[in-house]
């Protein structure tokens, strides 16, 4: 092809698209930028468009004319904005290509991927390609629905995956599931196992496989190394007409160094912040991305409602929130730059994250974002109207820490320790908190859930049971990643398969079992659920029997007919007789119980429930009297009440007659 094959006349671009985005309020950007087939005076074709204002000259260079650097300009736009555009008639889909950019500064000239590109080609290779990403999708029931599946009152139990090493075919070479493979799966297991949202760790493309996402390069497309875009549209689709919610990870904070990738992309730091004691991470050895810029704004804002528009997410989970709002993140004393007020918040970031949620909120409010922040930075999920950064939820990243580390010690020590159970209570309204056992806890020589806990065997797996009841038991949502359902022992590593033969032994299927009910139980019980982020659905029983090692709490609805008691004992001495102060008599059954022998527990327990007797406990009128199993957690729902007059003479205590 010649330089006449380029017509420079036709335009998908308006002057209004560009005026939106020179101010950074154009949110679709991906409707105009990058490649997109087009029909010109009758004659099939692809336009490009790509922002480099820095460059003197822009050229398309692909597979359809043998990677030439020169013979297919694009025209510079005629408003000042910096995007060079054109059509190229002939070209269709799956089309490699790249931008061939020489920039006005020192002749740099370098080849680009495009960063509005649908698709790319798989790594290692690093060509993007032109792709249709139409699809007929059938999701609609859970579409029109879906306002009450993610609102903040319904349960929310977030199974975390990281698809490629989910399950692996180990006869085809160890290779990963491919989208539509995950498809056949994932929905079911996670229809057994009773979650009401599926979590992947990032998917948009990434050059190297082993960060898992987190250095992402392609905001726009879905990583190649699973299928196409379509496939992972089929797999949302799946998962939508099972009924299960489907989250992304996103990082809006940084982006990987490749050069073929956003870097020095015009030949100046157009992405990043030039100085790299603002630009360049010294963790992560990646560059930083300028949310001061407007350009940028509108590109990462674009990003995120293209995942919601064009793949039905139901919610962005953002990495890395801490890393954007703090200029010393990572740096020591001199290796960062303060605030316009000599401050060390990064108000850029804070403008740009408070403009996007408040942008997501307006166009889909039926979703979620969820923030990764780690320190006690106020109002993370409050609206920005009234100060906050407008995120739905928030990760409850010391909860996490805290307790996992308590369940890390030998229980003759707990005692000791039981402030880092209890202290999250006093916070955990302050915020609408995700509890999350994540990926990050599993890796790096942690190890595995299963591994963290002490004691032999039978002591880990009831810890593991306790652990997980316990998240469950507290307010707030869950989220779990992959293989802690069912008690991997191997901390979780990239390039193998979940241990899944593991479920041929009874303690790991009664692991999940126990994970299943849980499941069941928190999703059915709107005590375990309407009020996650709300005091009202909260009471202490007691906390103060550090010596026992021993917790209660009572999780309450809307109403008051069904309330639940969660009582836990973190030793392995098995406590009987213990008294509990309960708001109403009548029965209390045993819903839940982590030591039955259904889950390989020793199967000591209440014989299904007991009665709450009038006899005077923890401030209540009446009481029960419980076996609390060994390193075991149960959870007792209350009969409504026959009668509300108080009592006044007292009666045989009922778990003493229900034990002989």
């Amino acid at each position: 092809m010649s330089q006449s094959a380029v017509n420079y006349e036709f335009s998908l671009i308006t002057d209004h698209d560009t005026y939106l985005f020179k101010e950074g309020n154009h949110f679709r950007l991906y409707e105009k930028l990058g490649s997109h087939r087009a029909v010109v005076d009758g004659v099939e074709g692809t336009f490009f468009a790509v922002w480099a204002p820095n460059a003197e000259r822009v050229f398309v260079s692909g597979d359809f004319n043998g990677w030439s650097r020169d013979s297919h300009p694009l025209a510079v736009r005629w408003d000042g904005s910096g995007i060079f555009q054109g059509f190229i008639p002939g070209i269709g889909n799956g089309a490699l290509y790249k931008y061939h950019i020489v920039s006005k500064h020192n002749g740099y000239q370098v080849d680009k991927g495009d960063p509005f590109a649908l698709m790319w080609e798989t790594p290692p290779r690093t060509a993007s390609v032109v792709w249709d990403i139409g699809y007929e999708w059938n999701d609609r029931e859970w579409m029109q629905s879906r306002a009450a599946a993610n609102s903040l009152g319904a349960p929310c139990s977030i199974y975390e995956v990281h698809l490629g090493s989910w399950r692996r075919v180990a006869e085809e070479d160890n290779r990963w599931l491919t989208y539509r493979e995950m498809a056949e799966y994932l929905p079911e297991y996670l229809l057994q196992t009773g979650f009401t949202h599926v979590e992947f760790l990032p998917i948009m493309e990434h050059p190297f496989y082993g960060s898992w996402g987190y250095q992402t390069l392609g905001y726009f497309a879905p990583s190649s190394r699973y299928g196409t875009p379509q496939d992972f549209m089929y797999l949302i689709d799946t998962l939508h007409k099972s009924g299960i919610g489907v989250l992304l990870d996103w990082v809006p904070s940084h982006f990987p160094s490749d050069e073929f990738g956003l870097t020095f992309f015009d030949g100046t730091h157009l992405f990043e912040h030039e100085d790299p004691k603002k630009g360049f991470h010294p963790e992560w050895n990646s560059y930083i991305f300028n949310h001061g810029r407007y350009e940028v704004r509108a590109f990462l804002t674009s990003s995120a409602l293209f995942w919601l528009d064009k793949y039905h997410a139901d919610g962005l989970r953002v990495d890395a929130v801490a890393s954007m709002l703090y200029l010393d993140y990572a740096r020591n004393e001199g290796e960062w730059i303060p605030n316009m007020f000599g401050g060390r918040e990064n108000l850029d970031a804070i403008a740009f994250i408070k403009r996007l949620n408040e942008v997501v909120y307006q166009e889909y409010p039926d979703v979620q974002t969820i923030a990764e922040e780690s320190t006690s930075w106020p109002m993370v999920s409050r609206p920005a109207y009234v100060g906050g950064l407008g995120f739905g939820m928030k990760w409850n990243m010391g909860w996490m820490h805290d307790t996992l580390e308590y369940f890390s010690k030998d229980s003759v020590y707990r005692k000791f320790h039981q402030n880092l159970l209890t202290f999250n209570i006093w916070y955990a309204f302050f915020e609408n908190f995700i509890l999350p056992l994540s990926h990050d806890e599993v890796v790096y020589g942690k190890g595995s859930l299963l591994q963290k806990m002490p004691g032999d065997d039978w002591q880990k797996f009831a810890n593991l049971r306790l652990l997980l009841g316990y998240m469950f038991g507290e307010p707030g949502k869950k989220l779990l990643f992959m293989g802690g359902e069912f008690g991997q022992w191997d901390e979780w590593y990239h390039e193998k398969s979940l241990d899944w033969h593991l479920l041929d032994s009874p303690f790991h299927q009664g692991v999940q079992a126990w994970v299943r009910d849980l499941n069941r139980f928190y999703r059915t019980e709107p005590a375990m659920h309407q009020f996650d982020f709300s005091g009202q659905g909260f009471e202490w029983v007691d906390f103060r029997d550090a010596d026992s090692s021993i917790i209660a709490f009572l999780r309450k609805p809307e109403t008051t007919e069904d309330i639940v008691l969660v009582a836990a004992n973190f030793t392995p001495v098995p406590r009987t007789n213990y008294r509990f102060g309960v708001p109403r008599g009548g029965v209390w059954h045993e819903m839940l119980n982590s030591d039955s022998k259904t889950y390989r527990g020793s199967g000591y327990g209440n014989f299904g429930g007991v009665e709450a007797v009038p006899i005077p406990s923890h401030g209540q009128y009446y009481s029960v009297s419980l076996v609390l199993p060994p390193l075991g957690i149960v959870f007792l729902k209350s009969e409504a009440p026959k009668q509300t007059a108080q009592p006044d003479l007292p009666r045989r205590e009922g778990a003493a007659v229900l034990a002989e």
